[in-house]
This record gives structure tokens, sequence and C-alpha cells, in this order.
């Protein structure tokens, strides 16, 4: 699987999405079905798909779908 599918099996385990949903536009609080619950089930889930530990702050920062790629390429994983 390469991290493009995980980072999309992320959201998808964890939001009621469908992956036509995916993409730069996908916000926290603006797409339903990623609320606080649904935010912390995908923070877990990178987490677990690429062994990491996001920190809180990046939890916080962790705002979009793009944002996200941003975030987890400062720990190393190149979503492409």
């Amino acid at each position: 699987m390469t991290n493009l599918e995980k980072y999309n099996k992320a959201f998808l385990s964890s939001m009621r999405i469908t992956p036509e949903q995916l993409g730069d536009n996908l916000a926290y609080l603006r797409t339903k079905g990623w609320d606080s619950l649904s935010h912390f089930d995908m923070i877990t889930a990178l987490e677990e798909f690429f062994d990491i530990s996001i920190s809180s702050i990046d939890v916080v920062r962790f705002n979009t779908y793009a944002k996200g790629k941003e975030i987890l390429a400062s720990y190393g994983v190149k979503i492409e």
C-alpha cells in the first residue's frame, strides 16, 4: 500500500465520507463527518499506519487534507 493509499484509508475509515470527497478542500468542521471524534480516530490511524507519534500541536494544526500532508512530511512521511 502506498503512503497516499494509507493516508486516504485513515480518512475513510475514521469519517463517514466517500472516496470522491477526498482532496485538498476537505477541512475539519467544514466537512460533514470530520468532527472532533473522527479527527482523533484519524490521527490514531495515521500514527499506526506510519509508525509515528504526532505532537499535540500538530494534531491541532492538522485541519485540512492538504495541511495534513505537510505535517506528515515534517515526520518524514511523503504523501504523493
